[in-house]
């Protein structure tokens, strides 16, 4: 039991907790290696090409994000109580923030010259007028749909914390029965014990 007296036994939200940062893990990185943006550019030696810039190129917080994610599914096996919470509250503000840039560049997306410089070695021939517009892909939707996932993970972890099991201890029910004693081990203690190690609990004690 924890110092409130709540029982760690929640492994239901433990589990919620795990696949949502992992979703939004997935959904962050896959969004931010797909092209979020394109637009047609006259080249000086290719003529018109359709160039495209990711998620990571345009918004590098989606990809760092989603790593960020991973660490935490992986530091829950180490933490508990407040360092949980906190945890819980950095995933909160880094998958928010994650969140809220995206939508933004979707709101007011990069300029055709923008979108264009940042496709490394692509020269527009000096003619920025010819770029066509900037049509925008439903990728970032992904970016925004597993930001807000991982919010929701983090927001029930910091809630629930007091009643999510610790990974790798063992939490047993008011109740349960009690583990049975290892007979070879039993044995070994009372010889360390100074007593007969051929002779039973019930009989040494006669």
């Amino acid at each position: 039991m924890t110092a409130g007296g709540a029982v760690r036994d929640d492994r239901r939200g433990l589990g919620i907790v795990v696949l949502g940062l992992l979703l939004g893990a997935a959904a962050l990185w896959g969004s931010g290696t797909a092209p979020w943006f394109t637009v047609d550019v006259p080249t000086a030696t290719r003529g018109t090409v359709a160039a495209s810039a990711t998620g990571a190129q345009l918004q590098p917080s989606v990809t760092a994000v989603a790593a960020l994610l991973v660490a935490a599914v992986a530091a829950l096996i180490a933490l508990s109580g407040i360092a949980r919470r906190l945890l819980g509250v950095l995933v909160v503000l880094g998958a928010g923030a994650a969140v809220a840039l995206t939508v933004r560049l979707v709101a007011v997306p990069p300029t055709p010259a923008e979108l264009a410089s940042a496709r490394a070695g692509l020269n527009t021939g000096g003619a920025p007028e010819g770029i066509g517009a900037v049509e925008a892909t439903p990728w970032p939707w992904l970016a925004v749909a597993g930001g807000v996932i991982a919010l929701i993970a983090a927001v029930l972890l910091v809630i629930r914390e007091p009643r999510l099991p610790k990974l790798g201890s063992r939490y047993a029910a008011p109740g349960a029965k009690a583990p049975e004693t290892d007979p070879d081990r039993a044995a070994w203690e009372r010889l360390d014990a100074g007593g007969d190690p051929t002779v039973g609990p019930r009989e040494s004690d006669n």
